[in-house]
This record gives structure tokens, C-alpha cells and sequence, in this order.
């Protein structure tokens, strides 16, 4: 009977043993230094133009540039603000159009006054030779102060030259990556 007992009794025992041994040297205090640095990455923006948007058929007439808007309402969020460190966004053009193009990325707040402006020039392709043109634009300090201000993007894409014999098309893929730091709070 003293058997049946002693068996319980030492895993009890070893148990407190083990358990105190990994909580002795904890230093609690030590959780308020935690920092959580997640990064969130989000489709932006895509289209595909082609280049008969930009000639009007029924007027005859070019159409030079071509618009585009979408609505970014997590942006105006305060925790999101605190916390975000740095934003990065990536654009990849895919041109078979044969013309260059400008294209300008105009960040909205809800009055439709402009927090943000970034652009970049695309180069021209063919309809046999799709060309990749790829454009990052890193956003901090002040202007991501600004940035977070948004809650829509205009995207306008501008054309030198246009007819109505022009062909290919104009594809737009991106993203936006988002760059965190979590502290816990102070009192």
C-alpha cells in the first residue's frame, strides 16, 4: 500500500521541483520590453489598359490620359498609425503598347486634398515585345505621416500620342507592404 502511495507523492513532488525552477529567474518586468515588428503585405492596385482606351472612336479625338481611383480606409486608423514604421509600395508594368507613359499615384484624404504624390515613367513595349518596367517607392518620417492621412488613391496614366491604330496593352500589378512596431503602451 505504501508503494501505491509513493508514486503520486514523488511525481507531485517532482512536479513543484520543476516548476519552481523555471519561474525562479523569471523577470516579469521584462514583458513591458517586448517589441512585436509585423510586417502586412496587400494587394494595391491592377489593371490592364489596352490602348484603344486611350482614343475615343465616337469623337475621333485622343484621350491622353486615362484615370483610375481606389479607396485605402484602413490607412486613417489611429492604431494603425502609431505603430506604422514604414510603408513600402511596388508597381510592375507589363507595356506591349508601343508609347512611353507616365503614370502618377495621387493619395486622397476624405475632403479630396492631397496627402501624398509619387510617379514613375513606364517604358514603351511592343506588340511582340512585352516590356517590364518595376518601380518601388519607400515612404517615411513625415511622409508617412501624410500618407496616413488617405483614404483613396487616384492612379492617372498619361499618354504622349494616341490614334486609333495603336495596339497592345498596359497592365498594372502592386502592392503595398506595411511596416510595424507594436510596443505596449505607457499609462
Amino acid at each position: 500500500m505504501k508503494n501505491n502511495l509513493l508514486v503520486p507523492f514523488l511525481g507531485i513532488l517532482s512536479f513543484i521541483f520543476i516548476a519552481s525552477s523555471c519561474v525562479k529567474d523569471t523577470d516579469f518586468d521584462q514583458a513591458q520590453d517586448i517589441v512585436l515588428t509585423p510586417v502586412v503585405e496587400l494587394n494595391l492596385i491592377h489593371f490592364d489598359l489596352e490602348a484603344e482606351d486611350f482614343y475615343d472612336e465616337v469623337a475621333m479625338t485622343e484621350r491622353l490620359t486615362v484615370q483610375d481611383s481606389t479607396q485605402i480606409r484602413f490607412l486613417d486608423d489611429s492604431g494603425f498609425q502609431e505603430s506604422l514604421v514604414r510603408a513600402e509600395f511596388f508597381f510592375r508594368f507589363k507595356n506591349s503598347i508601343p508609347r512611353d507613359f507616365d503614370v502618377a499615384f495621387q493619395f486622397l484624404d476624405s475632403l479630396q486634398q492631397q496627402t501624398y504624390f509619387t510617379g514613375t515613367s513606364v517604358n514603351q513595349g511592343s506588340a511582340g515585345n512585352e516590356v517590364v518596367t518595376e518601380f518601388t517607392q519607400n515612404v517615411e518620417g513625415e511622409d508617412l505621416l501624410l500618407l496616413t492621412t488617405s483614404d483613396r488613391v487616384v492612379v492617372s496614366v498619361t499618354i504622349p500620342t494616341s490614334g486609333p491604330n495603336l495596339e497592345g496593352n498596359l497592365k498594372l500589378q502592386s502592392k503595398a507592404t506595411y511596416f510595424f512596431e507594436i510596443k505596449e503602451q505607457e499609462e
